[in-house]
């Protein structure tokens, strides 16, 4: 684990990026302010995390560090230790996490809790919606500190990793870390109800585009050509065919749009 800081003093903001070793576009985020080394008015801490996964390439070394946490010095696993450690770090901060998914090429937010704080920074980063875990959080980061986590764009691509150096320096502003002003936006708000599971088939199919609500009785996916149905109404986040083994993604209900204005000065 890379840990280094911009400013002097004891940090209250962190950045963290490869927390998955396969999703390499928050790193270069990281990298860039390292290169650059800004002024700033808050000290930062800046850590990448998983550095041994990211060197072979591979979501986790023993298992997701993000569904792993609090870990223990201890832990049997690498990413279990990790955990520990990561949680020690970032102690008392406001923490940015950076992901990529293979389900949405417009970044989001993910948050654990629609806290004061997530209300004020959130609506002043270029994102589409903010998405609340509620039930669903166990085990991940948030779980354990205060974090903004956020989706940068399709893993592997250019764009992502663009997205992520974006999405990283409207943080800092937003939380006076760096000069400068944010754009407000309308956000739409929606909170986790349900995993949609996925039954193991050689194809898989989604025939629904995240955060568009699917009415019930609409076809959503399928799995060797065997269709899945909407029982009731409910707008899909994190929805791809081969994003993760047993699932297709999330189902959610819409809670807020969130109409903010900058506070960045």
């Amino acid at each position: 684990m890379r840990v280094a800081q911009l400013g002097s003093g004891t940090p209250e903001l962190a950045v963290v990026a490869g927390i998955h070793g396969d999703e390499p576009c928050g790193v270069r985020a990281v990298e860039r302010l390292l290169d650059e080394r800004p002024t700033v008015e808050r000290p930062v801490k800046l850590i990448v995390a998983n550095e041994e996964a990211l060197e072979r390439q591979v979501r986790f070394v023993d298992e997701d560090l993000n569904r792993a946490f609090p870990g223990a010095p201890d832990a049997a696993t690498h990413e279990g230790q990790l955990a520990a450690r990561l949680v020690d770090e970032l102690e008392d901060c406001l923490t940015f996490s950076m992901h990529s998914t293979q389900s949405h090429a417009e970044p989001f937010a993910i948050v654990n809790n629609v806290t004061e704080t997530a209300k004020t920074v959130v609506p002043q980063l270029p994102v589409a919606a903010m998405v609340e875990t509620s039930n669903f959080a166990e085990g991940r980061l948030f779980s354990e500190v205060e974090t903004i986590e956020v989706e940068c764009g399709m893993q592997g691509s250019e764009t992502a990793a663009q997205n992520a150096d974006r999405l990283t320096r409207a943080f800092l502003t937003a939380v006076d870390a760096l000069p400068g002003d944010t754009v407000g936006r309308d956000l739409p708000v929606y909170r986790l109800t349900d995993v949609i599971g996925k039954e193991q088939a050689s194809t898989y199919e989604v025939f629904v585009e995240n955060f568009a609500v699917v009415e019930a009785g609409d076809p959503f996916a399928a799995a060797d050509g065997e269709t899945q149905v909407a029982e009731e109404p409910f707008y899909p986040v994190l929805m791809s065919p081969n994003g993760y083994r047993d699932v297709f993604g999330y189902a959610a209900e819409k809670l807020d749009v969130l109409t903010t204005t900058p506070t960045a000065d």
